[in-house]
């Protein structure tokens, strides 16, 4: 019967294994194959560098220019979209007027296309008609060519990466908070814990299976960064400085045809995200509770 069971299983797990194995696996794999090859995509020759390619990342200053924004783009991003979500949702999680009104309004970001955001941005980013310019002049602040300078370029990317992703952080946390037992917060109010109390000793303990969840999701998110850069900085930024990880593999794959080292740029972006993923699991992974 054991047996039995576990083929009954493997039949009804066959369909998503295979669709991981055909474009997951096999790609990861065939990847890091093409990675040691010298190829142009066009020509049916392919040259065997062997690790070659992973050598001259060592001293590529481009890749190594993209892998600081990268890293730099998850450091801005990440603890500011997490701590915004988590206070909008902790407030949308009273009773409000109006609460569905503005659910609906956080998550249209997350079901609108990219692209169209990106349009968007690109006229609010504006240096002579942007409303954000406008907005600062109210203030007496001069206007400022945001995606033409080298040093605002990345903040504003930014800016529109955590405003893009917030519905979906906010929704992630609005459940983890409602799924809090009534009863916590009933013990803590006969305790009689402040407001504060209740929110750091009650509220954000409860909900860190969902924070996690959310770093997690958002780091993988950072490191496959590549529409909204491509969107607001076709060229990668003044000065390279919003070229990450992933625009600089599409511009060595598709633009300058270097196919094996595009490759090689991809495979340490799944390792640095697969190293990344096994580090967070298990240094915080390992102190977080699930309610049984």
């Amino acid at each position: 019967m054991k047996h039995k069971d576990n083929l009954i299983a493997y039949i009804f797990l066959l369909p998503s294994l295979l669709v991981i194995s055909v474009f997951h696996i096999f790609p990861t794999i065939y990847s890091w194959y093409i990675s040691l090859f010298n190829w142009d995509l066009i020509s049916a020759h392919k040259e065997f560098v062997g690790l070659a390619n992973y050598g001259r990342l060592l001293t590529d200053g481009d890749f190594w220019k993209a892998l600081f924004n990268t890293v730099y783009f998850a450091a801005g991003t990440i603890p500011a979209a997490i701590v915004l979500a988590f206070l909008i949702a902790y407030g949308l999680s009273k009773k409000i007027k109006g609460l569905a009104f503005f659910r609906t309004v956080y998550f249209l970001p997350v079901v609108t296309s990219i692209n169209a955001v990106g349009m968007i941005w690109l006229w609010i980013y504006h240096p002579d008609a942007g409303i954000l310019n406008w907005f600062l002049g109210l203030f007496g602040i001069s206007a400022q060519k945001w995606l033409l300078d080298p040093v605002l370029a990345m903040p504003a990317v930014m800016l529109m990466s955590i405003w893009k992703s917030l519905g979906y952080n906010i929704i992630i946390f609005l459940v983890g908070i409602l799924s809090i037992p009534a009863e916590y917060y009933e013990a803590a109010e006969i305790d009689g814990a402040s407001a504060f109390a209740v929110f750091r000793y009650v509220t954000v303990p409860l909900v860190m299976p969902s924070i996690f969840f959310v770093t997690l999701v958002s780091l993988i998110a950072s490191f496959q960064t590549f529409t909204q850069v491509y969107m607001l900085t076709p060229e990668g930024g003044p000065l390279k400085s919003t070229m990450v990880l992933v625009y600089y593999l599409y511009q060595n794959a598709f633009v300058f045809f270097k196919i094996g080292y595009a490759s090689a740029i991809s495979f340490i972006i799944f390792v640095v995200i697969f190293v990344l993923t096994i580090l967070q699991n298990r240094y915080w992974g390992g102190k977080i509770h699930y309610e049984d």
